[in-house]
């Protein structure tokens, strides 16, 4: 499923899901998401490589911010956040 929607190595997670034509993978934010759905832009999805610490879900102590990613289907990657 990873390699079908374009996740390359360096963005991968432990979990992928599709939501309206775009790629969420790894532990996204859920308002990011709603973010993303609402501004619409022109990439396959969002992304948070790993398990960082303090995402959702891996509410554990310690670790510093974690960004949130874009990615294209050709491998460009952007901030789009960071948490």
């Amino acid at each position: 499923m990873k390699a079908r929607h374009g996740i390359s190595e360096n963005l991968e997670a432990c979990h992928t899901a599709t939501v309206e034509g775009y790629v969420v993978e790894g532990h996204v934010p859920a308002d990011l998401i709603q973010r993303l759905l609402r501004e619409r832009p022109e990439v396959a999805g969002l992304a948070v490589p790993g398990m960082p610490a303090r995402s959702p879900g891996m509410d554990g102590a310690g670790g510093g911010p974690y960004q949130v990613l874009t990615f294209t289907r050709d491998g460009r990657t952007t901030v789009y956040a960071t948490r």
